[in-house]
């Protein structure tokens, strides 16, 4: 069985990781691992594959960053080529990133069959592109392996056979689970100088929050408050650096002592940061699920989120991205008022033995 794993962006080594590392121990795989390109530098990529233990990509395609249509036109006149020249059997795409669109449309147009691997999910947000990515990506896909069961739901109602769809758990939690104590190792609170459980974590990339001066400004504005009560670790995404630089805001954000912006993390160093936060920011859907099975609070700067299950169990919380809100949701964590969570059902490390037996198991595939 031929199989062609593609990652594009940093989220999807998480992912992908679990997969791969499982489909090594069958000699009836033959597994290649396809890197599209969509996040190339040494932050966003590389350092990625040596703190999971990736092999080097067998496939890059350099496809670089760019608009949501240069990007996704560019891979899929690359991966073309790359299809025809492997003829997989089938292909693994993850997540719901450009590149796993483009994927799966150039996939599905040369009929080979796709495996979507976090399928389902929805923020019923089409404002959002991974909304229209997820979607579109579902609608192609033979095998569609879900996370949740609320996901499984939305697959039903937009008309999608039960048989394609399988309730395998998470395989971003398989790989948290086979690492995290490699994490608790590094050195990561030393080097920010900050002690476990007393500061709190922030992400920040999604256009609705970074794109638009008056959004990103009362973002920071917030942060400006909370740094003097809560130090304040702040790995700056590439997208939104250059937007606090293009709106003049650096300066603001570089005079406040308690706040630590850097360059983003490698999985191991950020894992650990998560782990030992008494609370995380966030506006990314993999942060949600994290803090989930961490028991970290999570604060999700946004109106709406794809992950239900960690608002009904897991540790997180929708919070609307203005100064007054977050800051009063920081003082409530101060004041010791943290959302308990339990593990969600099939969250177990286990996901991507489920999702290799079932694609083994699958007669249709050669």
């Amino acid at each position: 069985m031929r199989i062609l794993n593609v990652v594009g962006a940093r989220p999807n080594l998480i992912k992908i990781a679990a997969l791969v590392k499982e489909m090594q121990r069958f000699p009836e795989i033959d597994s290649t691992l396809l890197h599209t390109g969509q996040h190339y530098d040494d932050n966003m990529s590389q350092i990625f594959f040596d703190d999971l233990g990736l092999p080097s990509p067998d496939i890059y395609l350099g496809v670089g960053s760019g608009s949501h249509a240069r990007v996704t036109a560019s891979v899929m006149v690359a991966f073309e080529k790359a299809l025809i020249q492997h003829r997989p059997d089938l292909v693994t795409v993850v997540g719901d990133v450009n590149s796993t669109l483009a994927c799966a449309l150039t996939a599905s147009k040369l009929r080979v069959p796709i495996a979507h691997v976090e399928a389902g999910l929805r923020s019923f947000d089409r404002s959002m592109p991974e909304e229209i990515n997820r979607v579109v990506t579902d609608a192609l896909s033979t095998w569609l392996f879900t996370t949740e069961r609320d996901a499984n739901e939305n697959l039903l109602r937009e008309g999608i056979s039960p048989d394609r769809i399988h309730f395998a758990g998470n395989v971003m939690i398989d790989t948290l689970l086979h690492n995290k104590n490699r994490a608790l190792q590094t050195s990561a609170l030393e080097r920010f100088e900050v002690e476990a459980g007393q500061y709190a974590v922030v992400t920040l990339h999604r256009p609705s929050n970074v794109d638009h001066p008056d959004s990103l400004q009362a973002i920071l504005s917030a942060l400006g408050q909370i740094q003097e009560r809560l130090p304040i670790i702040f790995p700056v995404h590439p997208r939104t650096r250059d937007r606090i630089e293009t709106f003049g805001l650096m300066e603001q954000v570089n005079a406040w002592s308690n706040l630590h912006a850097c360059e983003p993390l490698g999985y191991l160093d950020f894992l650990h940061l998560l782990a030992r936060a008494l609370v995380v920011l966030t506006d990314s859907g993999g942060i949600q699920e994290e803090t989930t099975i961490l028991d970290v609070p999570c604060l999700t700067l946004r109106e709406n989120t794809e992950r239900p299950v960690t608002l009904t169990e897991g540790t997180n919380r929708l919070v609307s991205p203005t100064p007054k809100r977050l800051v009063a949701e920081i003082e409530r964590i101060l004041s010791g008022d943290i959302p308990q969570g339990r593990t969600p059902e099939l969250w177990d490390g286990k996901a991507a033995e489920r999702i290799v037996q079932i694609l083994l198991a699958d007669r249709s595939v050669k």
